[in-house]
């Protein structure tokens, strides 16, 4: 795989767009700007890699557009060493996005083929602070809790009640809720101490479903 000045240029650029965008936490931009985002494509998509839009990444699945990723990222307010826990693997772009500011990721993938792909994908393993699990989302990863964040990356149906609990006090998750069959509103839920939820609205996305169990 080659990152080549031409690839540099694209994410530059991709980063000034962002940034027109309303993205504003440098951390984040500085993360895009660094993650090679073709890396996580097949390379049919080489010249379109740092357009501002998903792509299919296989098993109906695909990679999130970048504004996508910057605004769940920025939300989520993650500092160097925090636990997050990602639903939703998929390429891998956001967990790897999430390692490069230096969080700790644990990320679960339900389909087999993509958990596969990433394990053995050679890009990931220049970060030792993120680990790929093979699961249900919806179940989290209860051995690893309690978490500081809660990071999910499809279309959920309800806010799913274990992940809440796997969730410390004063943590927060972010994740689309759905609003309609193609929307879904993107929220920010921040853990009390007594386990209530602050719940925070912002834009509408449009994302895959996250559904339960394992394929």
């Amino acid at each position: 795989m080659e990152d080549s000045y031409r690839h540099k240029g694209l994410r530059r650029a991709l980063v000034d767009r962002l940034r027109e965008r309303g993205i504003r936490d440098e951390r984040v931009l500085d993360a895009i700007s660094t993650v090679p985002r073709h890396f996580f494509l097949d390379s049919v998509f080489d010249r379109v890699a740092y357009e501002d839009r998903a792509f299919p990444i296989g098993e109906g699945q695909t990679i999130s557009q970048p504004y996508t990723v910057a605004c769940q990222t920025e939300l989520l307010k993650v500092e160097p060493f925090q636990k997050v826990l990602e639903i939703g693997t998929g390429s891998a772009y956001q967990a790897c996005v999430l390692a490069q500011m230096k969080a700790r990721v644990f990320t679960i993938e339900r389909q087999r083929k993509l958990f596969d792909t990433n394990r053995n994908f050679p890009y990931i393993q220049q970060f030792p602070s993120l680990q790929l699990f093979f699961g249900d989302g919806f179940h989290g990863l209860p051995t690893f809790a309690p978490f500081d964040k809660v990071i999910i990356t499809a279309a959920a149906p309800e806010i799913p009640p274990l992940l809440v609990e796997q969730l410390r006090p004063g943590g927060m998750m972010v994740i689309p809720v759905n609003e309609s069959a193609d929307v879904q509103r993107m929220m920010r839920l921040t853990k009390r101490a007594d386990g209530s939820l602050q719940e925070e609205r912002f834009e509408t996305f449009s994302f895959v479903p996250m559904l339960e169990g394992r394929k």
